[in-house]
């Protein structure tokens, strides 16, 4: 029997002749190889690739895309789309849905990547499933090392650090705000923290230090008991022993 959770979501359509041109002009994945039906992740960036928003687009026909983004993001989301629609013929207004995860199933709905398990989003009606506590979910995606908005995503965070570009960028695809530095990085250099999954102890809030030695290497973005997401500098050792909060800590591989 799968699990299945509510997923607050904020949603945006756009739809026309021209979505999706305006689209896949505009955010980090290659949104014109997607069947119908079919989604990808992807990023809408500043030409800094600073995150505005994380995204799933959803081809739902040859000319309509539904954009789901989290909570509060959704105005984010429109606002960017429709100072970039110029004069293109394209629709872009918000939709209300109530979306439901289902963890360890598939009931046809919108892939869900974040968990580490197979999953799916179906929206607008309750599919069956024992409810999973929001707990729970939050222990899986720590261990599925999947950084969230809010949390290991926000405006001090490149793509790369976050582990984004493999998952959300396209490499190959035609110009997007952002790509220039992200190509940047990926060929010419590297990202000088990585997120990286701590067997901790306890629960340390966010922005406890992560220390090696006597030196600050990084920092907490989010816990459970036993677990804990941070960015820690590239340099530092997979074996290193570290500390956090006062108490030893190690890097899960």
């Amino acid at each position: 029997m799968p699990s299945v959770t509510q997923r607050p979501r904020d949603f945006v359509r756009i739809s026309g002749p021209d979505a999706e041109d305006l689209l896949d002009r505009l955010v980090s994945n290659d949104v014109r190889g997607l069947a119908e039906g079919g989604a990808c992740e992807a990023l809408l960036l500043t030409p800094k690739a600073r995150v505005l928003a994380p995204l799933v687009v959803w081809r739902r026909g040859a000319e309509d895309f539904l954009l789901l983004t989290e909570p509060g993001l959704g105005e984010v989301v429109r606002t960017a789309l429709v100072r970039a629609r110029f004069a293109a013929k394209a629709e872009v207004e918000p939709e209300e849905h109530e979306s439901w995860l289902v963890l360890g199933g598939d009931n046809g709905g919108i892939p869900n990547a974040e968990y580490g398990l197979p999953a799916v989003e179906v929206l607008d009606e309750r599919p069956g499933g024992d409810l999973i506590e929001a707990a729970e979910v939050e222990r899986l995606r720590i261990e599925a090392r999947t950084p969230a908005w809010g949390k290991e995503i926000d405006e001090r965070v490149l793509p790369a650090e976050a582990g984004l570009v493999e998952r959300a960028v396209s490499l190959t695809k035609g110009c997007f705000p952002g790509q220039e530095p992200i190509a940047r990085l990926h060929y010419r250099g590297h990202a000088n923290r990585g997120l990286r999954l701590l067997e901790v102890e306890g629960a340390p809030p966010p922005e406890t230090e992560v220390l090696h030695g006597e030196k600050v290497v990084g920092r907490i973005t989010s816990s459970v008991s036993g677990l804990a997401l941070a960015y820690v500098r590239r340099e530092v050792p997979e074996d290193a022993e570290l500390e956090v909060g006062g108490r030893a800590a190690r890097q899960l591989h």
